[in-house]
């Protein structure tokens, strides 16, 4: 195998586990295949793993309830969060500019609910189903290339459907390294996004849709006081009592 062409291979069999990549990475050079034999052996095995993952019901969750819709959204509220900055700051808007009556103070609720929203969506799909982030990742690429090219803002340019990547991201880094939140702070999290949404939607500062924004925050809710009612087994129940 051509040594200059094996970060390839490397490459292909990152989606696999680490003891299933070291393992399969270890038979490809003590086999002596060529290069794209052994590209294709690797792709063959990581898509048998990923059709394997669509068994359960978390990738269908994670990918297309939860992901692709909530990207749409999240990129719709990034956009009138800009919009609304621009009104407020006197800047040229574009020809449809999701922005209405709303003042200092509710801007700074949008914001408030933008980084929850986006950061109690990201935990979800980063615990759910980490290993089918990359088609998260794949749609919503297609998506913000798409809406980047019908909206024309003052301030943010084409930059402003994004504004919730940074929570999302940092969401999806702490769902994949804990897979569920304790009950308190999900409680806590989800109560905050709701009296914040119906602070925005009493004062007609909410679209109607952005109420499915809230579905995460619950989830997690729910994950996080399934897990906490689970009885311990018979070995932790002794050593506790201990």
């Amino acid at each position: 195998m051509t040594s200059t062409l094996w970060p390839l291979v490397e490459l292909a069999a990152r989606p696999l586990e680490c003891d299933e990549r070291e393992a399969v990475l270890g038979d490809a050079l003590e086999s002596g295949d060529g290069t794209w034999q052994t590209l294709s052996s690797v792709f063959g095995l990581v898509l048998r793993r990923q059709l394997l993952l669509w068994k359960s019901w978390r990738p269908w969750l994670a990918v297309f309830v939860l992901g692709l819709p909530g990207a749409y959204l999240l990129m719709i509220v990034s956009i009138s969060v800009t919009c609304t900055y621009d009104r407020l700051m006197g800047l040229p808007m574009g020809h449809w500019a999701p922005t209405g009556h709303e003042g200092v103070a509710m801007l700074l609720c949008h914001i408030c609910l933008l980084i929850a929203w986006s950061w109690a969506s990201g935990f979800t799909l980063g615990s759910l189903s980490p290993k089918t982030l990359w088609l998260n990742a794949v749609l919503f690429v297609l998506l913000g290339f798409d809406k980047g090219n019908h909206f024309q803002l003052g301030s943010f340019f084409r930059l402003c459907p994004f504004l919730f990547l940074v929570p999302a991201l940092w969401g999806i880094h702490q769902g994949m390294r804990t897979v569920r939140l304790r009950f308190t702070p999900a409680f806590l999290l989800a109560a905050t996004i709701t009296v914040l949404m119906i602070a925005a939607w009493t004062d007609n500062a909410l679209w109607v849709f952005n109420w499915l924004l809230i579905g995460p925050a619950w989830f997690l809710v729910a994950m996080a006081r399934r897990s906490s009612s689970k009885p311990l087994m018979p070995a932790k129940r002794s050593q506790a009592q201990q």
